[in-house]
């Protein structure tokens, strides 16, 4: 071939010359739950779906906010904002992006039936100015706009209409559509397949708007359940990175010599959630009420668990016994006001007893086995806890994606959640999970049916407070209510070391979102 040729052929695969171009095989404990990227605000599918659909705005390597398929923004007014689209950026099938798609995606993303709603909240209308022009209409000042509205994906208008997948895939009631399946985004990579619980396959897109300073083309993502598995593959070579590390091995893969870890906190809080609202638990031995309303079982509960010996012994050390619902690194989060209570059996029984349930009761407790770290483990150790105050909590343990619909289906009263903050403030979790749930973006993730008025004025307080002081006067006053009210149960913040092959370099991520586009694997 002659020279000029190889030159011509490396630059449209966007490499540089010395580069050669690497597959990443990626493996972690959890699949994804849909392709549909205004479905599911689960971090697993998040992070994968985002390697090839983009919002107007990302984080770069130090997360500091960039310009994506907006160029530019400017605020008009504190509830105008102009936003000019990047031009000359094309769908993975060619389709150009125009104004046409965000105003579509605005619309689809809302749609009830979703859970993605977090990150356009406080956004009125979307209007089309011009062909790259687009101009968004706030309720009032949202000081969290730009941030929110880098997980508001951007679907083709044409591919969506086409494959009649105009509306949201209904995930809670087993719905199947086009977009669920399949993916046409404008990102750095194709995603070409998936096979559930198998592999997702992720292909270069030589068109990207911006450049690949990478030389990862293919991106080959195994879910793997199993932890020894999980290992032995990083082990033997089938894999490069790990994201979900047993932590029993930890120790072993550090010492590893060809092997690295990097690690840090995850921005993620593991907690207990309880149903506030029912009349009747579903499951319960107890009939005719609902022994969560009242604030001393839940205190009763909480005081139960011993935090501390579930890092020793569980966690390995990998974990930070909380509080609170939002981790050290989220705005919100203080020393003095995330410490834990410590154990009290004592203190529990006699607060149950306090309730009218001396005897204890028995509840259903759900949790997923292949999410988060040890995830069916603590669940275990909880049981054991709990029966120790006459609690006898009868767990079923699942996968994720069978999880995932018992909760959003009411089916179970009690619950394992993990919640990650990838704005970095605590309104994001307070919103979600704490607001009493609406048709929007309010309660979007909240099945508990935690409704607290007082809560809620604190949390619509500072979704428009532009006032940092007043705003984080806010956030603390509402972070201390659930806190002190009891109306979860938080077990620890993660956590999370990532392993891989020495040949591997890459950036670590605290929202826990690997992104091909920072890695490279050496020959």
């Amino acid at each position: 071939m002659p020279k000029k040729w190889k030159l011509a052929t490396l630059l449209a695969l966007g490499l540089t010359l010395g580069a050669h171009a690497a597959t990443l095989r990626w493996a972690a404990q959890n699949d994804i739950l849909s392709m549909d990227p205004h479905s599911q605000n689960h971090t697993v599918t998040t992070s994968i779906l985002m390697h090839a659909y983009e919002g107007l705005t990302r984080y770069g390597a130090k997360y500091e906010l960039e310009p994506a398929l907006a160029t530019k923004w400017t605020f008009v007014t504190p509830t105008q904002v102009r936003f000019e689209l990047r031009k000359g950026v094309k769908f993975h099938d060619g389709t150009p992006f125009t104004a046409d798609d965000v105003v579509f995606s605005f619309n689809r993303i809302r749609q009830p039936q979703g859970t993605m709603q977090i990150y356009v909240t406080g956004i009125k209308e979307v209007r089309k100015l011009g062909t790259h022009e687009i101009e968004m209409l706030l309720e009032a000042p949202n000081p969290l706009l730009l941030k929110n509205i880098i997980d508001f994906r951007i679907v083709s208008k044409t591919w969506a209409e086409k494959n009649k997948s105009v509306s949201v895939q209904d995930y809670k009631s087993k719905e199947d559509n086009y977009a669920s399946r399949n993916v046409m985004g404008t990102g750095p990579y194709k995603i070409t397949s998936w096979q559930p619980d198998q592999r997702v396959s992720m292909q270069r897109n030589k068109d990207w708007w911006d450049q690949h300073r990478n030389n990862v083309t293919e991106v080959q993502y195994l879910p793997i359940k199993s932890d020894a598995t999980r290992v032995a593959a990083l082990l033997s070579g089938d894999v490069d990175l790990l994201t979900d590390l047993p932590t029993q091995d930890v120790a072993r893969l550090k010492a590893d010599p060809r092997l690295k870890l990097i690690e840090g906190p995850e921005t993620r809080t593991v907690f207990l959630a309880m149903d506030l609202g029912s009349d009747e638990l579903r499951g319960s031995n107890i009939k005719g009420k609902n022994p969560f309303k009242d604030k001393r079982v839940r205190e009763a509960l909480n005081l139960a668990i011993d935090r501390e010996a579930i890092k020793r012994t569980t966690m390995r050390g990998l974990s930070i016994p909380a509080a609170l619902l939002v981790p050290p690194g989220v705005n919100g989060n203080t020393p003095e006001l995330d410490a834990p209570p410590k154990a009290d059996l004592a203190r529990a029984k006699a607060l149950l007893a306090e309730a009218g349930y001396g005897s204890g009761f028995e509840i259903p407790l759900n949790c997923p086995n292949n999410r988060y770290v040890n995830d069916e483990e603590i669940c275990l150790a909880i049981v054991s806890m709990w029966a120790k105050i006459g609690v006898h909590a009868k767990l079923a343990a699942l996968p994720m994606s069978q999880h995932s619909l018992a909760f959003q289906r009411y089916e179970t009263p009690l619950y394992m959640l993990g919640w990650g903050v990838p704005t970095f403030d605590a309104q994001f979790t307070l919103q979600a999970i704490t607001h009493t749930r609406t048709s929007g973006p309010d309660g979007s993730f909240n099945y508990a049916k935690v409704s607290d008025a007082k809560l809620d004025q604190l949390i619509d307080a500072m979704k428009v407070e532009a006032d940092t002081a007043k705003r984080n006067a806010l956030i603390r006053e509402a972070l201390m209510r659930v806190r002190d009210e009891h109306l979860f149960i938080p077990l620890h913040h993660q956590i999370r070391p990532w392993a891989m092959r020495t040949t591997v370099d890459t950036v670590h991520r605290p929202d826990d979102r690997p992104e091909a586009r920072f890695a490279n694997v050496k020959p």
